[in-house]
C-alpha cells in the first residue's frame, strides 16, 4: 500500500499538536520537521477540511486539533490527505482476452479481488484501530517522557 508523503507529515504533525500549549503554526511544524511549508500547508488544509484540525487566525494564530487525540485515528488522517478509496480497483480483466468470461459468468468478486478486499479491509481496520493519543503514548514510550517537553519548549520559542 503506497501512501503519498502527507499522510506521514499529517500524523506528525497531530501527534506534535497534542504537545502544544498555543496554536502552531504551518511555518512553525514545517521548521520542526524540516519539510516543505507550502506541501505541509496543503496537508494541514486537508486535516481542517475533514474536521480533525482548525486554523486560528491571527498574530498568534496556527493549528490546534478540534477534539481529543483519543478520537482522530489514524485511518482518519490517512482518508483526510490521501481520500478513502481503496488502492486496488478491480478492472474486471477476467472478462478481457481471447478466452473472456462472459459477464454473465462474473456475478461475483473473483479470488483475486476478494483478497485484495480483504487486505484492504484489514489495513483500514488496523489503522482505524490506534489513535493519535496511541501514537503520542508511543513516541513518549520510545523518546521518553520528557520528549513532550522538549517540543513544548521548543515550539514555545520564537522562531528566528
Amino acid at each position: 500500500m503506497k501512501m503519498s508523503a502527507g499522510v506521514e507529515w499529517a500524523l506528525h504533525c497531530c501527534v506534535v499538536l497534542t504537545a502544544a500549549r498555543h496554536p502552531v503554526s504551518a511555518a512553525r511544524l514545517a521548521e520542526l520537521h524540516d519539510v516543505s511549508a507550502t506541501y505541509l500547508a496543503k496537508q494541514l488544509q486537508e486535516l481542517s477540511r475533514a474536521g480533525f484540525v482548525r486554523s486560528i487566525q491571527g498574530k498568534s494564530g496556527g493549528y490546534v486539533l478540534t477534539r481529543p487525540a483519543d478520537e482522530i485515528t489514524m485511518l482518519d488522517v490517512v482518508e483526510a490527505v490521501d481520500g478513502p478509496a481503496s488502492a486496488f480497483v478491480c478492472t474486471e480483466i477476467r472478462q478481457r482476452g481471447p478466452l473472456a468470461t462472459p459477464a454473465e459468468g462474473c456475478t461475483t468478486p473473483c479470488p483475486i479481488a476478494r483478497a485484495m478486499g480483504a487486505a484492504d479491509s484489514a489495513w483500514r481496520a488496523a489503522l482505524g484501530a490506534v489513535t493519535i493519543a496511541d501514537l503520542a503514548r508511543n513516541v513518549g514510550a520510545d523518546s521518553g517522557p520528557e520528549v513532550f517537553d522538549v517540543i513544548r519548549d521548543w515550539l514555545d520559542t520564537p522562531a528566528g
